[in-house]
């Protein structure tokens, strides 16, 4: 697909800024940059639970659009993150018949849960990549795990740490703040220093 980039998922982890929630990190295939989304307790589950092939006691309502699909022999043939304003993703699920192919506006987080049952790609628009992706150096990758192997654990942020005043940071040092923040793989607080950077440019 022309203009988009193809994804996978590469883990969840909890928000530590926004309780209940979680942050969903994909990657691109072909690439090193990384895109973290913030997603509910709920879509974490959903995704959680078909990645890990565990069957819940009733169908949840990413199984129930699933069964309703295959009732109506329609598939997902892909998903798309389409857009993000203001620090707020958007995406389209793409379903086809033997008929015709339709889009259909969803969050993000439920796109995604639906694309795990359905095995479908994940793509995102090559805009949306270049505002909110994160680039990620392998090497830098292996330096960060081998450091936090060999240091104590990591201790709970602070209050103060949790909802650290990025507006009063100068770019220049936001900057240097995201580089710190994806070297030691801290994506939640990567995403606010990258959400904060772009809202200035």
């Amino acid at each position: 697909m022309e203009n988009t980039v193809e994804l996978e998922i590469l883990g969840l982890s909890s928000n530590h800024s926004q309780s209940g929630s979680f942050t969903l990190v994909m990657g691109e295939i072909t690439g090193t940059r990384r895109l973290p989304i913030v997603i509910g307790m709920f879509e974490a589950q959903a995704i959680a639970i078909e990645i890990e092939k565990i069957v819940p006691n009733r169908p949840m309502t990413h199984d129930l659009f699933k069964s309703f699909a295959s009732n109506f022999n329609f598939s997902v043939d892909h998903i798309l993150v389409s857009d993000m304003r203001e620090g707020v993703f958007y995406a389209k699920i793409v379903c086809k018949d033997d008929e015709k192919t339709v889009e259909i506006d969803a969050r993000p987080s439920d796109a995604i849960a639906i694309a795990v049952r359905f095995d479908a790609p994940i793509f995102c628009e090559k805009k949306v990549m270049s505002e909110a992706a994160i680039e990620f150096n392998e090497e830098e990758e292996a330096k960060s795990e081998k450091e936090s192997a060999s240091s104590s654990p990591k201790t709970s942020p602070t209050k103060a740490q949790k909802h650290e005043a990025l507006k009063d940071f100068s770019l220049e040092k936001l900057n240097q703040m995201l580089e710190k923040a994806i070297n030691s793989e801290d994506y939640e607080r990567a995403a606010r220093i990258r959400d904060e950077i772009n809202r200035r440019n």
